[in-house]
């Protein structure tokens, strides 16, 4: 298709793609003011990267639904990382830097690396996410005024442990906020019960916007009945309202590029950078197959995208970008049919905090936080737990030990640990499985399946030498895609000395797949697509007669199914 056929498409689905835009970003407006505030950054470091995300990546990305912005699943490592750097224009190098990794990445085509990270590995590294989310937001939603910086410079310092301030925010609990948050949440519940399997407006509906009108028009009942004291200052969105274009240019921040040599930040630009090209493949392969029209997204051009969309939001002052499920869930969902409904988006959250800031401000902390509990519920609801168990040991311990590994540690190691667990488990399966080993008095077979490894040496040579004089060997191979050297080598050495104890020996490999065994071993013929030979005599100096043909028992043996 040509650049003048593509725009033709694109305009001529603007019907459909501005009310989808709309939609959008509604649910995308409360979300990067709620992430911001669980990243612990300026909230206008979110609406910045929703705009980055909508607009940069919008225009570069080949997904024609996926839309980008501030996502749940950094909220950990960007927390974490700017109480490291105890700078928030520190972390702005981070963004940008881990951006160009992106890039990186997009050019030495990894687009491919989220296959090669076990499903397991991946909801639990999403379990954890919602924990964290859950335990780090209740603080917000009780009104512990602790929790609640007073101004966006406030929001960079230490917060402690989460769990420690889990558990404090019990004592500090401010009612109205309190109520508003357990209202607002329920809410969300409620909602989710009553639109499920509905069709229609109500489904285009968005929970979060409905929250947020719920805890703003809550906060100014109590603001104007007096039945408790309304929440101000800190328990409200703080958004800086221009007077000018001059001074709406001023609120962008910009990098401390002092900071570009230290070790530490370097080492969290490849953690965001990693993490975030992870989630955006993954939310992007989700898309594709919730797309109608099962388009295709090409996955290198993504991380280009997403890079350039770091790059331009950390350079801003923005947090950073991936693309995210729920707002490009919700882009399907409300019938979006090209990427200018991702891009609309954008300039509508440019729209809202140039000109509509003041209704922004009115908007409770606690709401938002109501709103990152529930994503956090859904990310780590029990039935997934229940779900991993019924699967057995070799899926639910990789996904409960990422689970404690990220919240032990931090997301990247977790990850690792996760991925470690999972390879323990594909290695011990393999092992078990790649040799089988069946013996009825004196007959014997080894059957070999799948790739057998060095690993499976020791198993083999073990049993092979406690096979008796006399006895009658078939070795079958044919179902093997892959033996190690080492195997072959324990084989043919097996082979050449069987004539020494009397041991009758066949082996069985397939006539399509080069293995590496001997000529002198293997006969020059081919029955039937596969070797098949009875080895007479091997150690001629040795044993004069021939080794006798397998008996029909033992035949019949090896033909059985696995």
């Amino acid at each position: 298709m040509n650049t003048n056929s593509k725009s033709k498409n694109i305009f001529s689905s603007l019907a459909a793609d501005i009310p989808s835009s709309v939609v959008v970003f509604l649910v995308a407006l409360p979300l990067c003011l709620g992430v911001a505030l669980a990243s612990n950054a300026p909230l206008f470091s979110g609406i910045i990267a929703g705009v980055c995300g909508g607009i940069i990546v919008g225009i570069l990305s080949g997904s024609q639904l996926s839309v980008s912005g501030p996502a749940a699943g950094l909220t950990a490592i960007v927390a974490s990382a700017i109480i490291t750097l105890q700078s928030f224009e520190a972390f702005l190098v981070v963004v940008v830097l881990a951006g160009v990794m992106q890039v990186i990445l997009g050019f030495a085509k990894a687009g491919i690396i989220g296959d090669y990270i076990p499903n397991s590995v991946i909801k639990g590294m999403l379990a954890a996410i919602g924990l964290i989310l859950i335990i780090n937001q209740v603080p917000q939603l009780l009104g512990d005024k602790s929790a609640l910086p007073a101004n966006d410079e406030e929001s960079i310092a230490s917060t402690g442990n989460i769990f420690i301030n889990f558990f404090k925010a019990f004592a500090h609990i401010t009612p109205a906020a309190l109520l508003i948050g357990a209202i607002c949440l329920a809410f969300h519940f409620i909602w989710e019960k009553l639109v499920a399997g509905k069709k229609g407006f109500v489904k285009l509906i968005p929970a979060p916007l409905l929250i947020v009108f719920i805890g703003v028009g809550l906060n100014a009942l109590f603001a104007s009945t007096g039945l408790m004291p309304a929440l101000t200052d800190s328990y409200l969105v703080k958004i800086p309202m221009a007077n000018s274009a001059s001074e709406f240019v001023s609120f962008f921040t910009s990098p401390d590029w002092s900071s570009i040599w230290n070790s530490q930040v370097w080492m969290l630009a490849l953690t965001i950078a990693l993490v975030a090209s992870l989630e955006s493949l993954l939310s992007l392969e989700a898309i594709d197959d919730m797309d109608p029209y099962q388009r295709a997204s090409p996955t290198n051009r993504e991380l280009k995208a997403q890079g350039v969309g770091n790059i331009v939001s950390g350079l801003l002052g923005g947090i950073p970008v991936t693309s995210v499920i729920v707002r490009s869930s919700a882009n399907v969902n409300s019938g979006a049919r090209t990427k200018m409904s991702t891009i609309l988006h954008g300039l509508l959250l440019l729209g809202s905090v140039a000109f509509i800031p003041f209704l922004l401000n009115m908007i409770p902390k606690t709401a938002l936080a109501a709103i990152l509990i529930f994503t956090g519920y859904k990310l780590a609801k029990p039935a997934l737990f229940k779900l991993y168990y019924k699967k057995g040991w070799d899926q639910f311990l990789p996904f409960v030990i990422t689970i404690v590994a990220i919240l032990a540690t931090d997301l990247l190691k977790g990850v690792i640990v996760g991925i470690g667990v999972g390879l323990f488990f594909a290695f011990r399966s393999n092992f078990r499985k790649a040799v089988f080993v069946v013996k009825d008095d004196t007959r014997y077979l080894f059957r070999l399946r799948k790739d057998v490894s060095f690993l499976n040496k020791a198993i083999i040579k073990q049993n092979l030498e406690k096979v008796p004089d006399g006895a009658q060997v078939i070795i079958d191979a044919m179902r093997a895609d892959y033996i190690d050297k080492d195997i072959v080598e324990v084989i043919e050495d097996f082979i050449i000395h069987a004539p020494l104890k009397n041991i009758s020996v066949q082996l069985e490999t397939s006539g399509f797949i080069d293995h590496g065994f001997s000529y002198k071993i293997l006969a020059n013929d081919n029955k039937d697509g596969h070797l098949r030979r009875t080895y007479t005599k091997v150690v001629t100096s040795t044993k004069q007669d021939a080794i006798p043909e397998a008996t029909p028992e033992l035949a019949n043996l090896a033909s059985q199914p696995q």
